[in-house]
Order: structure tokens, then C-alpha cells, then sequence
């Protein structure tokens, strides 16, 4: 099922997510369903539960190929329960970041470049792994919606934050909605 996705300014994106404490149930799975075709039908690279008003630290992204970010390498297609975002290095890098929750406008936003998260699958199973680069960058992204946090609010230098049909005249409008 699709649901739709909070906008900025709804209150609900600015809470702090609970955790998951029910483990494969069947509403998780079907949450977890039901994220995978809303975010696959607003075309994005992650969805995290606070954005379809879900209260719960669970995340899912991933994609091989992605029209809102055609120059992006793939990134694995994972869900997480409860994660946890470590910094492997202070090395920080700018980065274009949108948001299916702030539509139609681009923001450069500095990031951890290589981190390390863990967290667990719909299933308990603990997962860890390292990331670099976008993969690392949509992590992070993903999981600010678990702390009630949208990526505006890290943009450092405003001038670099602006519509998307200003900003990148030749992406086609309709990739950014």
C-alpha cells in the first residue's frame, strides 16, 4: 500500500522515533512492505517510518539505479530496526541532498564520509556494516528522520539551498516532486 508522505512543517517530522521492540510480526513486515512501494513510487533512495507518520526508528534504502540522483552509485537495499551511525573518520564532505519530505528543493549538506551503522533486520537479525560516499550519506539522511531532524537544518551555507529547477536547470522538474 502507498501512503503518503509528511511534509515539512507537519509536527510528526519532528519527533524523536521509538524503537522497535516487536520483532517478525506480521505488521512489520507489512510496514515494512508498504514503505518499499511508497518510497519506490515517489522514486526515492530511502524512506524512513516517521515520514509516512509511523513513530518508529525503522529505516529502509537502497536502489541499483535512481532518476532523482543519476550519478549515484547503487547502495545496497536494506531495511533497519533501531540504528545506530558511527563516524569511522571526521572527514566531512559536501553533498546534494533532497527529500521526498521537502519536495522540489536541493540543499548541499555536509556529511560523514565513511561511517559504520548497525541496527537489526525485521527479522532481530543484527546487522552491521561500513559505508563511504552517497551510501553514507543516505544513511545519515535516513536516519536524521529518527531524531525528528530534516536535512535544512544542517545546510551550512544558504546560499547553496534553493529550488531544484533553479538550482539544476537541466534535471526534468518531475524527478524532485
Amino acid at each position: 500500500m502507498i501512503h503518503p508522505i509528511l511534509k515539512m512543517g507537519d509536527p510528526r517530522l519532528l519527533r524523536v522515533a521509538q524503537p522497535v521492540e516487536q520483532f517478525d510480526t506480521a505488521e512489520l513486515h507489512t510496514l515494512v512492505a508498504d514503505m518499499f512501494e511508497t518510497m519506490e513510487h515517489a522514486r526515492g533512495v530511502g524512506l524512513a517510518a516517521p515520514q509516512i507518520g509511523v513513530d518508529l526508528q525503522l529505516v529502509i534504502f537502497g536502489f541499483d539505479r535512481n532518476e532523482r540522483y543519476p550519478d549515484a552509485p547503487a547502495v545496497p537495499q536494506t531495511v533497519l530496526c533501531n540504528p545506530v551511525i558511527s563516524p569511522l573518520s571526521d572527514e566531512r564532505e559536501d553533498g546534494w541532498e533532497g527529500c521526498l519530505s521537502v519536495p522540489g528543493l536541493r540543499g548541499l549538506v555536509p556529511r560523514y564520509r565513511h561511517i559504520r551503522y548497525s541496527g537489526y533486520t525485521p527479522q532481530g537479525e543484527y546487522i552491521e556494516r561500513e559505508a563511504e560516499g552517497f551510501h553514507a550519506r543516505v544513511v545519515q539522511h535516513e536516519c536524521d528522520h529518527l531524531i525528528g531532524r530534516l536535512y535544512p537544518s544542517r545546510i551550512e551555507n544558504f546560499s547553496k539551498f534553493g529550488f531544484t529547477e533553479i538550482l539544476f536547470p537541466d534535471m526534468d522538474p518531475n524527478q524532485d516532486d
